[in-house]
């Protein structure tokens, strides 16, 4: 039996609220809606030398916090070693940890709720090209993730190839 099923996981685990938000402008959405201010939430680990740029993103499920819910993955040693790349997690367009969300304030003041426009993977992607830009970051050197997470770095290699 794997012992790993019992675990802490991010759903059960506890989590520090690390991350820092961006306001990164207004967005058109790909399926016609229309966001007049973003916000993203994101988190960094290591040191950034120009061209050792990780960008991890999330299931359905996460949030910024990568070395948390990766933790197998993403750390000191690890396959995506936190001493020798820079790594970078946002929090998804549309989640609910820091970035634009359903749980976010409309223009009329109110929480969006259930009048959120709807949201694609291309949408979450430009946001993070928003933060890449921000953050100097020209070229990933590798962007990952699992389940949506996955969908997310397929996208990257559509609408962003040279980066």
């Amino acid at each position: 039996m794997d012992d790993a099923l019992f675990q802490d996981n991010e759903r059960t685990g506890a989590q520090a609220d690390e991350a820092t938000v961006l306001p990164v402008g207004e967005l058109d959405l790909m399926a016609g809606g229309h966001l007049p201010s973003v916000d993203v939430a994101y988190q960094t680990w290591g040191t950034f030398t120009g061209d050792n740029a990780v960008l991890v993103c999330h299931a359905i499920s996460g949030n910024s916090n990568a070395v948390f819910w990766w933790d197998r993955l993403v750390g000191p040693g690890k396959a995506i070693d936190t001493e020798r790349y820079f790594v970078v997690c946002s929090n998804a367009l549309g989640g609910c940890a820091g970035t634009t969300g359903p749980s976010s304030s409309a223009p009329d003041g109110r929480k969006w709720g259930s009048r959120f426009p709807a949201v694609q993977v291309g949408d979450m992607v430009e946001v993070q090209a928003r933060l890449a830009n921000h953050l100097s970051v020209e070229r990933w050197h590798l962007v990952c993730g699992g389940s949506m997470g996955g969908m997310q770095a397929l996208e990257w290699s559509l609408r962003f190839p040279d980066q």
